[in-house]
């Protein structure tokens, strides 16, 4: 058996293509602008910042880079967060993390103004997902969800493994999938035996940030497997490369399978331009 590969890029750019209209309509009203907040000069998280800003040029979405330096104190933090709260041009802000190990990122980002909070990492964000409402959700917990449903694998009564249980896919992505009454499990750390639970799987999800974790015996023949991490390793030639949670080999036992890179990251961009989008027209409304 050969897995068919389920890439991301398609599903980005019909969700990016739904916006186009919903954003034309915005620029009469309240054109959406993101503001990423940069606390110092994290490579990564500049990546990042610039990977959002040419979402947005696409899609014609302000974007503005807030850079403070690395030693700005947690006051002064939830003061430029303040400040964007009140500013209303600014409809959806994110704060690029990880921040400085003085701050807490877990605060800043309950400070943000929940209508403004794109990332969906504010706790009456989170705490909607219980209700199935994904109006602006953990972005990578509804590229998640975005991927099964492009399988096209019928969730009623699937049985569903989450594997990893973190606020911002383990948890919401589990919560998401019961809604269409798939029967899900969610492993973690203290799960005795992940592997007993995965090979009686209809559908894995793995999200743990462990490279390799995984292996193609952990999966039942002809499975859903959604590989959502996204790892730094060094190769033998001592390069280094983007692998999954998932360890090779995997497609040769699964029915779907989604690769990394190219799968899951790339529909949570996207999902981040959704929040954005519905963030701006929610507060257009209000």
């Amino acid at each position: 058996m050969s897995a068919t590969i389920l890439e991301g890029a398609p599903i980005a750019q019909k969700i990016k293509g739904e916006l186009k209209a919903q954003i034309l309509k915005l620029q009469d009203t309240l054109p959406p602008k993101l503001v990423a907040i940069l606390a110092g000069d994290n490579p990564g998280s500049k990546f990042y910042a610039k990977s959002q800003q040419k979402d947005c040029e696409e899609l014609g979405i302000g974007y503005e880079l807030k850079q403070v330096p690395d030693d700005f104190s947690q006051a002064e933090m939830v003061c430029v967060i303040d400040e964007l709260n009140n500013d209303g041009s600014v409809t959806g802000i994110i704060l690029l993390v990880p921040v400085p190990e003085h701050l807490d990122a877990r605060t800043l980002q309950a400070a943000i103004d929940p209508i403004k909070d794109v990332d969906g990492v504010h706790p009456a964000n989170l705490g909607r997902v219980v209700q199935a409402d994904r109006t602006l959700a953990p972005c990578t917990a509804q590229a998640a969800v975005a991927m099964v449903e492009a399988a096209g694998v019928e969730l009623e009564g699937a049985e569903v493994v989450m594997v990893g249980h973190s606020e911002i896919v383990g948890k919401p992505t589990a919560l998401l999938l019961l809604e269409p009454l798939a029967t899900v499990t969610v492993c973690h750390i203290g799960t005795k035996d992940t592997a007993a639970h995965t090979r009686e799987a209809d559908i894995v999800i793995v999200a743990t940030g462990v490279p390799g974790l995984v292996k193609p015996d952990w999966i039942k023949p002809g499975a859903l497997v959604v590989d959502v991490g996204i790892n730094r390793v060094k190769g033998e030639d001592g390069k280094t490369k983007i692998v999954g949670d998932v360890a090779p080999g995997a497609e040769e036992v699964a029915g779907i399978l989604t690769p990394v890179p190219g799968g899951v990251g790339a529909v949570t961009a996207a999902m981040l331009m959704k929040n954005t989008v519905a963030a701006a027209t929610m507060q257009a409304g209000a």
